[in-house]
């Protein structure tokens, strides 16, 4: 019984690579997860559904769908592929940025969701005050109104980092299923089921997934409640 919870060295760099996306992917789509949540719940443009529908398109497309779509796009041949790593050297394809930029694609709806429904229920006379009293529009933003959604904020890290964590099909499809660089836990345990003799392998991983899964969602809650109590994930 101890043998089964020795990981090897390869299950632990899974894992780390795991964490490492997953952080990555939320901190990297933050920024526009509030950009695009606050013009959705602010704005009104034409063209404003297209927008919602290209959001949360991941939601519904197959993964695979998604996938093939960024190895097209963010390839080392597709236009933004190329343009990444002449412009910063960046490289997306076959590497665990390219992981991390398939968990951020699949995360980000469920970020903005979480963000564009705290600003839909901020009190805006709260923001109109501060504006009467000389604040500008970005310090209103800092200072009154990111405040008062931190906890949906919070909610939708949680969901994205969540949904990195578990994140399969578009990034095996985009980045493949390489030891060390882009196998992440999901790939391990899929590895895992593929050879004989692996169930044990897959049922270890399988655990620690749901461990750090349960963490995340405990963890969201009390910084939630802590943040203004609105918004928590299972509430």
């Amino acid at each position: 019984m101890n043998d089964f919870w020795t990981l090897s060295p390869d299950e632990w760099t899974a894992i780390r690579l795991s964490l490492l996306v997953a952080t990555v992917a939320v901190v990297a789509s933050l920024p526009f997860g509030l950009a695009i949540a606050w013009v959705l719940a602010r704005r009104e443009f034409w063209g404003k559904s297209l927008v919602n529908g290209i959001v949360h398109l991941p939601l519904v497309l197959p993964p695979v769908v998604t996938g093939y779509l960024l190895l097209i796009s963010f390839g080392r041949k597709g236009p933004a592929g190329q343009f990444f790593e002449q412009c910063c050297g960046l490289v997306f394809s076959f590497r665990w940025t390219g992981a991390a930029l398939a968990c951020a694609v699949m995360g980000f709806p469920l970020m903005v969701r979480a963000i564009r429904l705290s600003l839909e229920s901020v009190d805006r006379r709260l923001e109109d005050a501060a504006g009467t009293l000389g604040a500008s529009p970005p310090w209103v933003f800092l200072t009154v109104t990111l405040p008062l959604i931190a906890s949906g904020v919070i909610a939708g890290m949680i969901l994205c980092f969540a949904r990195a964590m578990g994140e399969f099909g578009a990034t095996i499809t985009f980045v493949s299923n390489i030891p060390g660089e882009t196998q992440t836990l999901p790939s391990a345990i899929y590895t895992f089921t593929q050879v004989p003799g692996g169930d044990e392998g897959a049922l270890r991983l399988t655990l620690v997934s749901l461990v750090i899964s349960m963490a995340a969602l405990i963890a969201s809650e009390w910084l939630a409640r802590h943040a203004g109590g609105a918004g928590s994930i299972t509430s």
